[in-house]
């Protein structure tokens, strides 16, 4: 599986000094994520992805992540249209997010907001959103981003909690996925976990009661129902992209950080 911050590139703090008269006009597009098979998931995003997307677990025993698999290749992204937009119903906040993200100041009492000025859109001529208003302080786009952001960050670490707990409990075991196309060819997948069904119901009552009172037995559920979704990965190799619109247009960037909840307002699931 590919490196979960491959669609940054260069990852720049932001500052009025350095982006005075900059902006960000949203293209409505995500080919910044062409050459990605899979991105991190939240676990309040399991309920809207789990209809669509194969949800794993990656990383090490030790540290581990949801993730949804997007491709069955490296450098592949079978959700993008010819167009590059989204062709599905779900957009993953972790792209959502995109060109902004947040890093961990020198001494690691706190969080930078960051912006990847490779990004298509990002531009010093006013295009779009602007990043500062002439008192150079930031503007309304950008706290909005950052209270996007700030949403993520907590949502990470309940994630994390999660998946320390199904960690500890010893539900997971590494996974193969093999993908057999229309011609005939066989694709394989693998470098990530899933929960092992089995083990999840030879846990004592009192432990399916405290995941159940979390809602955590919940997640573990969906993510196993979400495994089917890797069927439906031949039927995109096999398409041709570009051939009819995505389900749900996406909203770009300004809107999903004005309005929309971090497990995606818009989804239709």
């Amino acid at each position: 599986m590919t490196a979960q911050l491959l669609i940054y590139e260069t990852v720049i703090p932001l500052s009025a000094a350095r982006h005075r008269g900059c902006a960000v006009e949203m293209a409505r597009n995500y080919g910044f994520s062409s050459k990605t098979n899979s991105v991190p998931l939240m676990a309040v995003e399991f309920p809207a992805a789990a209809s669509e997307y194969a949800i794993v677990f990656a990383g090490t025993k030790d540290n581990v992540m949801p993730a949804v698999i997007l491709g069955v290749r490296d450098s592949e992204n079978l959700f993008l249209s010819a167009d590059s937009k989204w062709d599905g119903k779900y957009v993953p906040a972790f792209l959502r997010r995109y060109p902004f993200v947040f890093s961990t100041s020198s001494d690691g009492e706190r969080f930078v907001l960051c912006i990847d000025e490779d990004y298509s859109g990002f531009n010093r001529d006013g295009r779009g959103q602007k990043l500062f208003d002439d008192d150079n302080k930031p503007t309304q786009y950008v706290q909005n981003i950052l209270t996007f952001l700030q949403e993520y960050q907590t949502q990470f670490n309940r994630t994390q909690a999660f998946c320390n707990k199904v960690r500890e409990l010893d539900l997971l075991e590494p996974m193969q996925a093999q993908v057999e196309l229309p011609s005939g060819e066989k694709l394989s997948l693998a470098g990530f976990m899933a929960v092992n069904r089995e083990k999840l119901k030879a846990l004592s009552g009192e432990k399916l009661a405290e995941l159940a009172k979390t809602d955590e037995l919940e997640l573990l559920y969906l993510h196993l129902q979400s495994m089917r979704n890797f069927q439906a990965l031949p039927s995109r190799l096999a398409v041709v992209k570009g051939a009819a619109p995505p389900a749900v247009e996406p909203g770009d960037a300004a809107e999903a950080e004005s309005g929309d909840r971090l497990n995606g307002a818009r989804a239709s699931a």
